[in-house]
């Protein structure tokens, strides 16, 4: 295995070739976020003299054991806070070749994941595509969330965000750096998915990210999920409070473990609460008026940030992987049914349940629910994006993912997440299989959407028509793919008075 250095802002680097491919793994793009920098906005690294070893991935930021994660047989992370803020490239050379760029943000709702994991290894993108990927940790739950301005003072200004200020300041680093890994600041795309994707989604409403990017690929994943100041900074007393924190200088002195603990307390207390139709996260950017100036679909919808093409998907029965998986939910019964959809829908609840109904024959009630709840949190807002950007003549691209994986007896469906091992052609990383069985059609459609995804990373294009309200083209990715024009749309249209 071989070994190269490169230059980068802030000193020399140290990462391995094997086969063609460079990689260099745990590069600090921020100072450490610990003391006067916790809960605060990134700051820059402090250069070193000697070359950094770039051979191994760094930590992961604080964060709880992953439900997901432990489904999928992967062992909890070893957190380091003061480490936390670190990157990777892989990359096809070390030359003077401007490449495409795809930088990666993990999701994990905000409170979990790393750029790190096995799934994101970058290396299938490089040889398939001549490009270079990035990918990112950026802090989460409490660390990287937690508005604090209203409660400990201007000097916690952007903390609500400092998460997605950590990926700024990443698109900040491959801006500055990109090219000497063969890359092309010009031309980065960002994508991810769950909170990765609303990560994008917040990005493409934010003022301080404009520029750093030139595509944007938004996974089951949309740019409303952002919490209120007011709202946000009732979570934060809450968690000061489990932690016992009552001053500035008591939260940056008090062990991460004590900060993490009262995150997973306050988690716990209001879990699954409001889980079938919920649009907010415990933890999630904060509109801030200051980083944050407004809901980002509200910034994208103006005109004012966001202007690149844009892709925007979901699967097709997100919700099943909450839902369905959930022992403790129980099947639902007509009156709890009812009570959702009045919820929702209000005066219209009934027409929309014999709709969902009508095109499901023989589904359970359960069923009906997922569909609904996946409609809400997921598609829907999807949509919206896509409308948004649309009607500002901005090129923005549908896709639908519908393979059903047949594991656990086929409840899961077409279940939130699953399109990733398809999207990283990562049929084969170890663990992945429980997720998606091991039938031999999988690989085409794996083929199939990773091509997709390197054709807009260097184009624009995904290869399918841009989305408009006319025709509402969507490219379906299954066994059969095909180009469908307004799936579900009388679904769709039930949705068009509810914000």
């Amino acid at each position: 295995m071989a070994q190269h250095v490169v230059a980068t802002t802030h000193g020399k680097v140290r990462g391995t070739e094997r086969n063609g491919i460079h990689r260099f793994l745990g590069i600090p793009f921020a100072a450490p976020p610990i003391g006067p920098l916790r809960c605060r906005p990134p700051a820059a690294p402090q250069p070193w003299d000697d070359v950094l070893d770039a051979t191994a991935a760094g930590p992961v930021a604080p964060q709880p054991e992953s439900p997901l994660e432990k489904m999928l047989g992967a062992p909890t992370p070893d957190w380091d806070e003061a480490g936390c803020l670190t990157l990777n490239v892989w990359t096809p050379a070390l030359d003077e070749t401007r490449r495409p760029v795809m930088v990666w943000i993990h999701g994990g709702a905000f409170v979990n994941g790393a750029g790190s994991s096995p799934i994101y290894d970058g290396t299938r993108f490089v040889e398939h595509g001549d490009v270079v990927i990035v990918t990112v940790n950026y802090r989460l739950g409490a660390f990287g969330f937690l508005h604090l301005e209203e409660i400990l003072g201007v000097e916690c200004a952007g903390s609500g965000v400092a998460g997605i200020l950590d990926q700024v300041a990443a698109l900040e680093w491959v801006r500055d750096n990109i090219a000497a890994f063969g890359g092309d600041p010009g031309c980065v795309t960002i994508f991810g998915e769950s909170a990765g994707g609303m990560s994008v989604g917040t990005l493409l409403g934010m003022p301080a990210a404009e520029g750093l990017y030139h595509r944007a690929i938004v996974q089951s994943g949309s740019s409303v999920f952002a919490t209120p100041a007011d709202r946000a900074s009732a979570t934060a007393r809450e968690v000061l409070e489990l932690a016992d924190i009552h001053t500035l200088a008591e939260l940056e002195a008090a062990p991460a473990e004590r900060l993490l603990e009262a995150q997973s307390t306050l988690m716990a207390r209001g879990l699954r609460t409001e889980l079938p139709f919920m649009t907010e996260l415990p933890f999630m950017p904060v509109v801030d008026g200051t980083y944050l100036p407004a809901l980002p679909q509200a910034t994208i919808a103006a005109g004012r940030t966001g202007a690149v093409p844009t892709m925007v998907g979901t699967t097709l029965d997100e919700m099943t992987l909450f839902l369905v998986l959930d022992l403790g939910a129980g099947e639902p019964d007509s009156a709890a049914i009812a009570n959702q959809m009045e919820r929702v829908f209000g005066e219209g609840s009934e027409i929309a349940l014999s709709t969902y109904q009508a095109n499901r024959p023989g589904a359970s009630l359960k069923d009906i629910l997922v569909a609904v709840a996946t409609d809400r949190v997921f598609r829907i807002p999807a949509i919206r994006l896509a409308e948004a950007q649309g009607a500002l003549g901005r090129d923005a691209f549908m896709y639908l993912f519908t393979w059903a994986t047949p594991v656990f007896d086929g409840l899961l469906k077409s279940c939130h997440a699953l399109e990733l091992p398809f999207v990283w052609d990562a049929l084969d990383r170890l663990g992945l299989s429980v997720l998606t069985g091991d039938g031999p059609e999988r690989q085409a459609i794996a083929d199939d959407m990773h091509a997709g995804w390197i054709r807009f990373a260097r184009t624009g294009d995904p290869g399918w028509p841009a989305y408009d309200v006319e025709r509402r083209a969507t490219r379906r990715f299954d066994v059969t793919p095909e180009i469908l024009d307004d799936p579900s749309g009388d679904e769709r249209a039930l949705w068009a008075a509810i914000v």
